[in-house]
């Protein structure tokens, strides 16, 4: 399986889901391009979902993966989405966490101008409790998860935002038969990922576990049962 983190973000946040899933399947997790130990292309790279998935392409190519399943994260998930409307045939499965299906909000904008004008400390700052409910996750943690988002390139997520308004992918989605599981929590502050939680019901064999009375990304506020979610859903594939 390979696991695709969001933007901004790097392989070792999926840290907790990696146990419950290597004791039956080899996991893949890697940095995106521009993310963690990742070459970053300069200012001008075209940033795109084709993109990533091109380099997703390449990553199983190298590795000898000819089917596998797929795990997203926020836009790690819409990615996944990019993915399948391409190269369903290569996958087994697809799940997506917390991921929008278009990139209609106007916070993409409004974040880009943020970290052009303050920095990725500051957006960081700003959006960190959309991400993580201070109320159900440890203090320690949410400083952990903060500082690997801020050492990202500012112009790497900047230049994605503004690259991303426009982007709409629930016309092509009824199109993938991919087995999709998509997981998330009640609510989201803002709800800035537009309706992620019917992206279910845009794919043909779509199934949707919303985890109730959880607000932020849940495959990092609950990753151990996200995980074990997961290896149910699989087992039904079988």
């Amino acid at each position: 399986m390979v696991l695709h983190h969001g933007m901004a973000k790097n392989h070792r946040l999926w840290y907790a889901w990696v146990p419950v899933l290597a004791a039956h399947y080899r996991v893949v997790r890697f940095d995106a391009r521009g993310m963690g130990q990742s070459t970053v292309p300069g200012p001008g790279y075209p940033w795109s979902l084709d993109n990533f998935a091109s380099d997703v392409v390449q990553l199983a190519d190298g590795l000898g993966l000819e089917r596998f399943h797929f795990i997203g994260e926020t836009v790690g998930g819409t990615i996944g989405m990019k993915f399948a409307t391409l190269h369903q045939d290569r996958l087994l499965s697809l799940t997506a966490c917390t991921s929008p299906t278009n990139f209609h909000d106007p916070h993409h904008l409004e974040s880009a101008e943020l970290i052009d004008t303050e920095g990725m400390g500051v957006w960081v700052e700003r959006t960190i409790s959309r991400r993580l409910d201070p109320q159900m996750v440890d203090p320690a943690y949410i400083r952990w998860y903060a500082s690997q988002m801020a050492a990202t390139a500012s112009h790497v997520v900047a230049d994605f935002q503004r690259s991303a308004p426009g982007t709409d992918l629930r016309p092509m989605l009824n199109g993938v038969l991919t087995p999709t599981l998509i997981l998330a929590a009640e609510h989201l502050q803002g709800e800035v990922l537009g309706d992620f939680r019917e992206a279910a019901k845009l794919f043909t064999n779509g199934r949707l576990v919303l985890f109730p009375g959880v607000a932020g990304f849940v495959q990092h506020i609950l990753p151990v049962p996200c995980a074990r979610v997961w290896l149910d859903f699989a087992k039904g594939l079988k």
